[in-house]
């Protein structure tokens, strides 16, 4: 093989791996906050409250005091289902005393 046939994959792959490297920095630059409120029973990304260690470990849907990483900005306008007594559900940047587990 000449060096010209092996410059030509070698040049591709360098410019592949640049392309991925930079997709990867740019999905990690986004800014994330924790949003309290919104995640599924066992959907939670971490501490959700007394009784429980990290992500995974909420029990009650919605459970206030389990929170879930979500686009900066976000967390207060995600659209969720209103509360049995029909009064609207947002989620909050800081822990909610609404649909805790029972003690």
């Amino acid at each position: 093989m000449t060096t010209k046939t092996l410059a030509l994959p070698l040049a591709a792959s360098i410019a592949a791996a640049l392309s991925l490297a930079g997709s990867h920095a740019t999905a990690q630059s986004a800014e994330m906050e924790k949003c309290f409120g919104i995640s599924l029973a066992g959907q939670n990304d971490c501490a959700a409250g007394p009784g429980t260690t990290c992500a995974g470990t909420s029990t009650v849907d919605y459970q206030g005091n389990a929170w879930t990483l979500v686009a900066a900005g976000t967390c207060t306008t995600i659209e969720l289902p209103a509360m049995a007594d029909g009064s609207a559900r947002v989620g909050s940047l800081e822990e909610l005393d609404r649909d805790l587990p029972p003690a």
